[in-house]
């Protein structure tokens, strides 16, 4: 048998050892499909009614997007807890994150290095600073949650009277923006309204009533309480109930209708205001997704979201709409 020469026995060790050294396809599907976009999502608290609300529209959207979404957060707002779950997302190198910012400057430092890492960003329910993410998923202008709010808390107290807020945190950046505007718009329309108090609730429930009891307590002439995050408005309803003042303490607030419903039909809310947290969620993830494929950049004036159509963009800010009040005569219609 006739030897093979030694050029041919290099150029098949070279073969050999280009197919070795060739990189392979990302696929995670069958037949070479695309890798999957991963996205991350993160609440500022996992266990808060509001964001559950909020993750199921965004596990529509991944499943229509064809997109792996990754949902994690605190159990409670915690801006050290939610750098160190960016920090985990870095590390495992997701494509894009969308994060509700339970404090503005603390958070944007992971932001930047998410970002510097090839990471897209974007922030929705409460931003960071403006160079940590590309775009903003706003649930409604401050100026409108803040004047609204003020609005309904002075139609009910007469346009005179004490009030108290109850919110999330005393850190929380959406929150701190809407109390400028509640003040604002008390300072030029209702003078002889005067907040007496503003008490954190760390978002729960139970820490609410209880600081509205003592509220109740340590304020005889109060008039109104406004809760400015979902688990405050029944859990100041309930210290209302609870101190048989039903109709002398009025309560509003941000709140979802499927946990206020029962308090508004007896007559202990009056109404609670909000935006559809589906959607969302929903437009958070479509976001994200757009922002990593390329089809949401940088001066956009407008952003196609899937199902839910088209989003009027301001500057960074992509907007949801305008919040809604939900009262004793349209509360039913609503399953959220």
């Amino acid at each position: 048998m006739k030897k093979p020469s030694p050029l041919l026995l290099l150029l098949a060790v070279l073969a050999l050892a280009t197919a070795c050294n060739k990189a392979p396809e990302a696929s995670s599907g069958p037949a070479g499909s695309a890798r999957k976009l991963s996205i991350a999502l993160m609440p500022k608290s996992k266990g808060n009614a509001y964001f559950i609300s909020c993750k199921a529209g965004a596990d529509k959207a991944a499943k229509e997007l064809g997109a792996d979404l990754i949902f994690d957060g605190p159990t409670d707002p915690d801006p050290a807890k939610q750098n160190e779950i960016v920090e985990n997302w870095i590390a495992l190198g997701v494509d894009v994150m969308a994060v509700a910012c339970e404090n503005k400057e603390g958070i944007s430092t992971a932001l930047r290095k998410a970002q510097s890492k090839g990471i897209k960003v974007v922030t929705y329910d409460a931003d960071a600073l403006p160079d940590s993410r590309s775009f903003f998923v706003n649930q409604a202008t401050p100026e409108g949650i803040g004047y609204m709010l003020m609005d309904e808390a002075a139609r009910l107290c007469g346009g005179s009277g004490e009030f108290a807020i109850i919110t999330a945190s005393l850190t929380a950046a959406n929150m701190i923006e809407w109390q400028k505007h509640i003040e604002a718009r008390r300072a030029a329309s209702f003078p002889n309204m005067k907040m007496v108090a503003l008490r954190p609730c760390d978002d729960l429930k139970d820490k609410a009533q209880s600081e509205s009891t003592a509220l109740l307590s340590a304020n005889p002439g109060l008039k109104l309480i406004m809760a400015i995050c979902s688990p405050a408005v029944p859990g100041a309803a309930e210290a209302v109930k609870q101190a048989g003042k039903v109709g002398r303490v009025k309560v509003i607030g941000l709140g979802l209708p499927s946990e206020n419903r029962r308090y508004i039909k007896e007559g202990v809310t009056d109404s609670v205001i909000l935006w559809k947290t589906e959607d969302l969620g929903y437009l958070a993830v479509q976001a994200a997704a757009g922002l990593a494929k390329g089809t949401l950049k940088t001066g956009d004036k407008s952003f196609a979201s899937g199902s839910l159509g088209q989003f009027e963009i301001q500057g960074d800010n992509i907007l949801l709409g305008k919040p809604f009040v939900f009262n004793k005569d349209n509360i039913d219609q609503f399953n959220f």
